[in-house]
């Protein structure tokens, strides 16, 4: 006998799964008969696919052991099986490279969140939330050796040399006192009948029951062996004997999510390509969804026998939210996973797939607004990936993706925007940034607003890049509201303006120095006092903050232009300030005030598009000053 220890981040998460999750203790069999299922899967692939498996004959089956007086569960079956480095390598380490990152997601998460365990491959170690100990006693198929694997779930395992009449797994736990509710018989068919009633392999629960005589005393037990799950393909079944508790419940064995789809679509084309497709759109965004490991969920199938979710990716990197499968009986039975990547009939499928999904989004927001929102509000984000990195889509990816703005409640489509500017206007207005309700405050949008000209609001990280890769939209080029030539559709400038305000031009260039590449009066302040832009040609500080994040390097800042509202009561107060400091030769009190404000207004006006300054404290000295001078 072998005795190996597990890794230590594997003995950290084993003890948050056996602490943490108890209140969802129950989708230990969920994981359990999923695995199971998985290695029939693999099995049956290798049947037709591989010539040393294709003289195997066996007939799918899962099949639960019930013993409540030894107080032992058991889940058996007929698939792949494991030799022993597989069992170490699989039952050893969770999660693979991912367990890390899982431990990290999960110190800031709800960890009674049982959908955790689905989402980051560490569903078998589940069982230990209900048992003392487990054996996992495998034979691999085309072998004849047999090996044991056993654990506590308290840091260490081993593995030793066992027998087994034929190819399978057993999983037999030795349940603790918080799993003593699973020796009843009706307890696990609730819960293989919730969970895996359209697993695709029949699933049988066999139990020694008490038997009684005609006057209620127990007379010895009896073994009842009964298949307890429907075992079909739900797919496959026309819409018409379907209902939605029977689309929801699939979806929940299919996924391990324990909160209903959003959406699901079913379609069966036929024609000179025949497949079927049942897709849904989660109603939460998974937890793993920014994991760079993060794998598709499409299951594809070919002929109802299960292929691959991993090599083929069947939908774009940023629908990786959709589950599904898709089953086609066009596909040869014994087509490699690399020949799929360039098989003529999966291409035509997965663009065929791709078009319904975008199809029925688009349905969704016309017939159904609130619903369409809530899918608008968990992947809006991807639909942006979409726009960015799929220009054959462009056009149906733009119809989905939906932005704030200055003029709507809620979410704005573009066309929306386009409606509601009117032909004459040639230019999408934005501004982007990580706070919305800063956004909404910003000095940038106050002539905007008086001339009732729309700004798009984008407050998802990827915006700024989104607003440049979107460029244009129907004849409308899109800008910046930061940018300098942004004002152009604010009409002139007004002549009105103070003309000593020139003056506080010049003491701003002279005191800030090199702080700014241009201080110049504006257009687009009304109320405030003001404000930072960009040149046309230059980055605005969302952009390059991004581009710093994407590129884990620094970017050479670009210096603002800082404008002014030469109407504002502090400005004209600089203007004075210039004047006195000019006829009084300059006293230093005069010129410490000027220098003060002329400080003041520049930080301020950073403050306000959320830019930091290398010296905060160095702004409120000279706010308190001015605010002692006040008084």
């Amino acid at each position: 006998m072998s005795k190996y220890a597990f890794k230590t981040e594997v003995s950290q998460l084993l003890s948050l799964i056996t602490h943490s999750l108890y209140s969802h203790k129950e989708i230990f069999l969920r994981e359990l008969v999923s695995n199971a299922s998985d290695a029939i899967d693999k099995l049956k692939y290798l049947t037709i696919s591989d010539e040393s498996f294709k003289s195997i004959q066996f007939e799918p089956r899962i099949t639960v052991f019930l013993d409540r007086d030894a107080k032992t569960l058991t889940v058996s079956d007929n698939g792949i099986g494991m030799n022993e480095e597989e069992l170490a390598d699989n039952l050893g380490t969770i999660a693979r490279s991912g367990t890390k990152a899982f431990l990290e997601q999960l110190s800031d998460t709800d960890r009674r969140n049982s959908n955790l365990i689905g989402q980051f491959g560490v569903g078998f170690y589940s069982i230990f939330m209900v048992a003392e100990k487990a054996e996992v006693t495998s034979r691999k198929a085309g072998t004849s050796e047999a090996f044991m694997w056993s654990s506590s779930g308290q840091g260490e395992f081993s593995i030793e040399p066992s027998t087994r009449e034929s190819f399978g797994t057993d999983v037999k736990l030795y349940l603790n006192e918080e799993g003593s509710e699973y020796l009843y018989r009706w307890s696990i068919e609730s819960l293989l009948k919730k969970y895996s009633n359209h697993i695709a392999y029949p699933i049988y629960l066999v139990s020694n029951e008490p038997k009684y005589d005609k006057d209620g005393k127990e007379q010895g037990k009896e073994l009842q062996e009964e298949q307890v799950n429907a075992a079909s393909a739900l797919w496959r079944r026309p819409k018409s004997e379907l209902q939605d508790k029977d689309y929801i419940e699939f979806y929940k064995s299919l996924t391990g999510d324990d909160k209903d789809p959003l959406l699901w679509i079913h379609t069966k084309a036929e024609g000179t390509i025949e497949y079927t497709s049942l897709l849904y759109i989660p109603s939460r965004v998974p937890a793993d969804l920014y994991i760079p490991s993060h794998e598709q969920g499409i299951k594809l199938y070919v002929k109802r026998v299960f292929i691959t979710d991993r090599e083929l990716q069947i939908l774009p990197p940023y629908f990786r939210f959709v589950k599904g499968v898709i089953d086609s009986d066009d596909l040869p039975l014994n087509v490699s996973r690399e020949m799929l990547q360039h098989n003529r009939v999966m291409m035509t499928i997965q663009q065929a797939a791709l078009k319904k999904l975008f199809s029925e989004l688009e349905q969704l927001a016309a017939a159904n607004p609130e619903k369409f929102k809530q899918f608008i509000s968990l992947f809006n984000v991807q639909i942006k990936e979409g726009i960015l990195s799929d220009w054959t889509n462009r056009e149906p990816l733009l119809k989905l993706v939906r932005f704030k703005s200055t003029l709507a409640e809620g979410w704005t489509s573009l066309a929306d925007y386009k409606n509601r500017a009117g032909d004459s206007r040639k230019t999408v207005y934005y501004l982007s940034g990580d706070n919305e309700a800063r956004l909404r405050a910003s000095p940038l949008l106050e002539a905007f607003k008086e001339k009732n000209i729309e700004v798009l609001l984008g407050t998802d990280e990827i915006d700024e890049l989104t607003f440049g890769g979107i460029g244009e939209y129907e004849g409308m080029q899109f800008k910046s509201v930061q940018q300098l030539d942004a004002e152009e559709e604010l009409g002139k400038k007004d002549e009105s303006s103070p003309k000593d305000s020139e003056k506080a031009v010049a003491a701003l260039k002279r005191v800030l120095g090199d702080r700014v590449k241009d201080v110049r009066l504006s257009r687009r302040l009304g109320k405030s006092p003001s404000c930072v832009v960009v040149d046309k040609d230059e980055f605005t500080p969302q952009y390059r903050k991004l581009m710093e994040r994407l590129a884990n390097e620094a970017i050479p800042e670009t210096k603002p232009i800082l404008e002014i509202n030469a109407s504002h009561p502090l400005v004209s107060r600089l203007s004075q300030l210039e004047t006195r400091k000019e006829l009084s030769s300059g006293d230093t009190e005069i010129v410490q005030e000027l220098e003060d404000l002329a400080f003041v207004l520049y930080y301020e006006a950073l403050l306000a598009e959320g830019e930091h300054f290398e010296v905060p404290h160095d702004f409120s000295e000279r706010l308190n000053r001015l605010l002692a001078k006040a008084e």
